[in-house]
């Protein structure tokens, strides 16, 4: 059978969610052909040809971009059988049907799709699998993608994930209906043998895409050894939860000796309030404790925040500020990280709170979310104003630290006491892609 996958956005990398499927379907005997729209065209001959054609969403973005493109395909090819999985297929399995998929999957997704190929199938799969290594050929080169900026240079950036699913259950992460506080491994040797088709490929640097490298950390640990023994030169990056940077000190100097530049981190927010009711395990405290860890090790810690949220308050908002200035944090802080809007998708659990009930007024569906007001107006034009600076600003090729203070103005309605400009510089390792939804 001719299979076409399509990707729609993956945060700037090579999607794994198209190369990993791709090898259990060439194993099968089908023609498959991988496409990322963020980087190329929709190939209207090669979905005229397909049998099946799999759509990919491991995030909100990318779903409502492939919402859009599910229409062309249709008219392209209307006897192609369509599929849609990923993190974000089962919550929205109503509405993608109503545009004509008829196979929704979420979890782990490869055996479910190999099987969709040729009848119908709707699971959530928390299967055990033995997975293949992950066949990139037919996408677009590395350099294509979102780029490592490390002092005056870039590196070209892979990406492969060592796990999937999350341990935790924060109550605002899009991983916990699907996986429900389970998760899975992927085998240490293909982890391995993706990177190294990767480097042969011209990667220089490795971003570990699972929601969480130290859910567990001796198979987490296990993998960036080996990879450090057989590429020295190849750097990676991480994202970890405040709390097992906490738990798990211990590893984070041998993270750093093996080639771990930066870590990211969903703090979320600096109210100890907000986070018990985002259930994310950690406290004000805990971050301040964790930014000097990290620091002390020798990494580079990249905080991301939800900035706006229904109990956020404009002084709350500008203790955000303050904390990320105080702990020396702003080039470390990703812009759009201070205009983000909570998300509140199908199926979230935040939906149990009666306080967020109270301030959703609507689905929307072609958007994939609840829309919510703020009960103070004036926050929710705070967050409008922010993220116009934001969007504005980084298009003009603004610094970090230029933006900050600039959102800083628009926050406090006045310019900070200090002038951030003299403040001495600390240089951040960082990709050029900085969504993170």
């Amino acid at each position: 059978m001719n299979i076409v996958l399509l990707s729609t956005y993956d945060l700037g990398h090579q999607p794994f969610g198209l190369a990993s499927p791709a090898s259990w379907l060439r194993a099968r005997g089908h023609s498959v052909t991988l496409v990322d729209l963020a980087v190329e065209a929709l190939p209207a001959e090669a979905v005229r040809r397909a049998d099946a054609v799999g759509f990919f969403l491991p995030m909100h973005t990318a779903a409502r971009l492939a919402a859009g493109v599910i229409g062309k395909v249709r008219t392209l090819n209307p006897a192609a059988r369509l599929i849609a999985y990923g993190l974000y297929a089962a919550p929205n399995a109503e509405y993608l049907r109503s545009l004509g998929v008829e196979s929704v999957i979420s979890g782990e997704f490869e055996a479910a799709v190999c099987k969709a190929v040729e009848r119908s199938v709707q699971t959530v799969s928390l299967e055990r699998l033995a997975f293949l290594a992950p066949e990139r050929g037919g996408l677009p080169s590395l350099d294509q993608y979102a780029k490592l900026h490390v002092l005056d240079s870039t590196r070209v950036v892979g990406y492969t994930e060592a796990s999937r699913g999350c341990k935790h259950l924060c109550r605002h992460c899009p991983v916990v209906p699907v996986y429900q506080g389970a998760f899975r491994v992927v085998q240490a040797e293909v982890v391995l043998e993706d990177i190294e088709r990767q480097v042969a490929a011209g990667a220089q640097h490795i971003t570990f895409g699972d929601p969480d490298f130290f859910n567990g950390p001796a198979h987490a640990m296990r993998i960036v050894e080996a990879l450090h023994t057989a590429h020295a030169d190849v750097t990676f990056d991480v994202t970890i939860k405040v709390e097992h940077l906490l738990r798990h000190r211990q590893l984070l100097p041998r993270l750093r000796q093996t080639g771990c530049l930066f870590v990211t981190s969903a703090v979320e927010s600096v109210d100890d309030q907000v986070l018990v009711k985002l259930a994310k395990g950690h406290t004000r405290a805990d971050f301040v404790e964790a930014v000097a860890l990290v620091r002390a090790t020798g990494l580079t810690l990249a905080p991301t925040f939800v900035a706006f949220t229904p109990w956020i308050t404009r002084e709350g908002y500008c203790d955000l500020l303050r904390t990320i200035r105080e702990l020396d944090l702003m080039e470390q802080v990703a812009p759009v990280q201070l205009a983000l809007r909570l998300l509140i998708p199908p199926q979230s659990r935040l939906l149990e709170l009666e306080e967020i009930r109270a301030v959703v007024t609507h689905f929307d569906q072609p958007a994939l979310l609840h829309r919510w007001q703020h009960p103070d107006p004036d926050v929710d034009v705070l967050a409008a104003n922010v993220l116009r600076l934001v969007t504005g600003l980084q298009k003009r090729g603004l610094s970090r630290r230029a933006i900050f203070r600039r959102i800083w103005e628009e926050a406090h309605g006045a310019p900070p006491a200090e002038n951030f400009d003299l403040l001495p510089r600390t240089e951040v390792p960082y990709l050029d892609e900085p969504w993170y939804c």
